[in-house]
């Protein structure tokens, strides 16, 4: 049998293929017959192309029906698909065609002539188009190609380490990396969410994530698919349009802003909530405050998870059973946590450290990187997810900091999500970011900077004094900043290392 992820999918797939995969705002529908056969065009005209098993295909397009249909012939014609984030501008593109030697790069039709000379330059050999609006049929020279197409493809047989897809890490430090994902990681996931989050094919997932990312394409998409379930599928995240088609849903995910800016809008409401069963938060911590917030406003509970590029899901709080906020629960079926100290011994219960997982799911390893892949791994083959977390006496995971994040001042560690959870608590604050920057006495000092709740103005001595009172003198912030915003990817992870770059220079 084939360990081809798209076969797998297809066996889970309703018996009707006319039911419904995709419906677009506007009411129209794509069955689950006209994906395949959308599919099935589109992997025989990258055959015909010359692609073969193991060649890389680039994406940089909008979301739409046509760009899911090409991520699942990529999976038909065992081709590795490598999505790229749409903000990405042409130094990040051209790095990303020189470092994974795609065959074929898909771009929007608007940049056509940059991505030809990029893909030039880089030694891709060709470059088409795809463009297609949602709720309209396929624009950009891929569709066209793949229109006059055959409409019955059979998967190619593959083994289960053979690779699915291809994501970059986001770079914060050092060049990005790009994760191999096998078919064997894909489907261990996506089974192990389908069954830990109870996907039928009765459910109708509103979908609006981007799909470059992993949480839209992998976790959404994923569930869906195995289990032969809908999606209303939004262009992108815009709040009264969420709140407008809830109500034909059952399955919400998002990222925290997701459910900021909904409890922002007063009709988001226990009515147009009544028909969903399952919210789920991921990409960046959500605040005890939200979870609560959100609760209180709908009557739901957030399920908060955890994950990362290199290994999908790790944890997740149950389904059934105590969704505790601040925490990320529970290791899904076949994945292994531990939290160990620098020398990979594993801590004691509640102790914080270093965060390593193992699993079905975990990274073949980085692209061309085999030192870096080696470094990542521990001998016996645990994965360093360069997280700091705890385990409680319960077995749920509380994730501290990262790595990178943490501050070493006076040869002390400080983990800063300690010192945000109480800056955040305080009613004069809506959100916080402690990050550390160089200071000639102790190395590294923390600096918070701080978005007033509305109406208010916090005072940073004020909020140093309460530090204070409850944490030990070197993990208190020496300054207080406040700002409108704090700087966002495209997922909703603060960056911190934009905020340590604008107050580097502080005390030197």
């Amino acid at each position: 049998m084939t360990a081809s992820l798209f076969a797998l999918m297809a066996r889970n797939f309703p018996a009707d293929r006319s039911r419904p995969l995709l419906i677009t705002p506007d009411g129209q529908t794509l069955s689950y017959g006209d994906m395949d056969a959308l599919s099935a065009r589109i992997a025989r005209l990258l055959t015909e192309l010359g692609l073969a098993k193991g060649d890389r295909v680039a994406v940089q397009v909008e979301k739409s029906p046509e760009a899911l249909a090409l991520y699942l012939a990529c999976l038909k014609a065992g081709l590795v698909f490598l999505p790229m984030n749409t903000a990405y501008r042409s130094d990040e593109v051209d790095y990303l065609l020189g470092d994974a030697e795609p065959g074929l790069f898909v771009c929007r039709p608007e940049q056509q002539a940059e991505a030809e000379k990029l893909a030039a330059a880089r030694g891709c050999p060709r470059v088409m188009t795809l463009g297609a609006p949602l709720g309209t049929n396929g624009s950009g020279s891929l569709a066209e190609a793949a229109a006059s197409q055959p409409a019955e493809f059979a998967p190619l047989p593959l083994a289960e380490d053979d690779l699915a897809a291809m994501l970059y890490t986001s770079g914060t430090t050092g060049r990005p990396k790009g994760a191999m994902l096998t078919h064997r990681n894909l489907a261990a996931n996506g089974l192990a969410l389908r069954d830990s989050w109870r996907f039928t094919e009765n459910d109708v997932l509103l979908h609006a994530l981007p799909i470059f990312h992993a949480h839209g394409l992998f976790v959404a998409c994923h569930c869906v698919l195995l289990a032969g379930a809908a999606m209303i599928w939004l262009p992108r995240f815009d709040a009264a349009q969420v709140i407008e088609n809830l109500p034909r849903a059952t399955t919400f995910m998002g990222v925290p802003t997701f459910y900021t800016r909904l409890l922002a809008e007063p009709a988001f409401n226990r009515d147009t909530t009544a028909h969903m069963r399952l919210f789920t938060a991921g990409s960046a911590p959500m605040l005890a405050a939200t979870h609560e917030a959100f609760t209180e406003r709908t009557g739901h509970k957030v399920l908060e998870r955890y994950g990362m590029t290199e290994t999908g899901m790790n944890t997740g709080n149950p389904y059934d059973g105590e969704r505790i906020p601040g925490t990320v629960g529970l290791p899904f079926p076949g994945v292994s946590v531990r939290v160990v100290d620098d020398a990979d011994s594993p801590l004691p219960t509640g102790s914080a450290g270093n965060i390593q997982v193992k699993g079905d799911n975990v990274m073949l390893g980085y692209w061309r990187m085999p030192e870096k892949t080696a470094e990542e791994f521990t001998a016996d083959g645990w994965f360093r997810t360069g997280d700091i977390g705890l385990i409680d006496a319960k077995g749920y995971l509380s994730i501290v900091g990262r790595a990178k994040d943490m501050i070493i001042s006076g040869g002390y560690n400080v983990y800063p999500k300690e010192i945000e959870g109480l800056i955040d608590a305080l009613p004069e604050v809506k959100e916080s970011a402690v990050v550390g920057v160089p200071h000639p006495d102790f190395g590294e000092v923390g600096i918070a900077i701080v978005v007033p709740a509305d109406n208010q103005t916090p005072d940073g001595d004020t909020i140093i004094n309460h530090l204070k009172n409850t944490l030990a003198n070197y993990k208190v912030p020496k300054k207080v900043f406040t700002t409108d915003t704090l700087p966002r990817n495209t997922m909703g992870k603060v960056q911190k290392n934009l905020l340590r770059d604008q107050h580097r220079s502080l005390f030197t």
